[in-house]
């Protein structure tokens, strides 16, 4: 029997349960999608049903499918593989990238309404960004920046946070990656995430999104 990849842990913060990704390779022969934490609808209105639908089950698994084409049988996890994914194929980049950040992406928003950053992660931003404000300004420009398709990161480096953006499905733990870090807030800004909803939009879809930060996700990743 395989071993799906992505398990799910129950960690308790602020008296909610939340469900924590890991991302270590499977021990049999293939990388696994992983469930979707909420149903389809379950992001209304902000990202609508078909959308969230077709992301989920045909443009992740896509990566997901061609990354075990890639690296078939692979005993290493999905973080060292994209440690040194300067020397792996064009494919592996982008496709174990694109299943990376899809795993981590789908926990970073969430259907339960009111939570906010935990204070240590609030104090944090105030430290680093000024406000809380100015944070929300520098990630929203992060995100509408971006060229083409890609993301946005909220990170850990060094011990502050730090806001980047990287294309296609790089992300800030490869060694290719510009700005280098620990993601903990991350905003998919392909067309694939809201031109059904949003057409050409990106801003729309980008303010939108702030009513959908899983904050309990986020400021478990800040705390580790």
């Amino acid at each position: 029997m395989k071993r799906a990849e992505f398990l799910q842990k129950s960690v308790v913060l602020a008296g909610a349960s939340l469900v924590m990704p890991s991302f270590s390779a499977p021990v049999a022969d293939s990388f696994t999608l992983p469930a979707l934490p909420y149903a389809f609808n379950a992001l209304e209105p902000h990202i609508d049903r078909l959308t969230m639908e077709i992301h989920h089950d045909r443009h992740h698994k896509a990566y997901v499918d061609n990354l075990n084409k890639a690296l078939p049988g692979t005993t290493k996890t999905l973080e060292e593989i994209l440690a040194t994914v300067s020397s792996q194929p064009v494919a592996v980049r982008n496709n174990g990238g694109g299943h990376w950040n899809h795993s981590f992406f789908w926990n970073v928003l969430g259907p339960v309404k009111g939570t906010k950053p935990s204070e240590a992660l609030a104090k944090q931003i105030d430290a680093d960004f000024g406000s809380f404000d100015a944070f929300k300004a520098e990630f929203t420009k992060a995100a509408t920046s971006r060229f083409g398709s890609g993301w946005a990161w909220l990170l850990k480096k060094g011990g502050k946070l730090v806001i980047s953006s990287t294309p296609n499905q790089d992300n800030p733990l490869m060694d290719v990656a510009e700005v280098k870090g620990q993601p903990i807030l991350a905003l998919d800004v392909w067309e694939h995430a809201y031109y059904l909803k949003y057409m050409n939009k990106r801003a729309d879809y980008i303010a939108a999104f702030w009513n959908l930060v899983n904050w309990d996700f986020v400021s478990t990743n800040f705390s580790k």
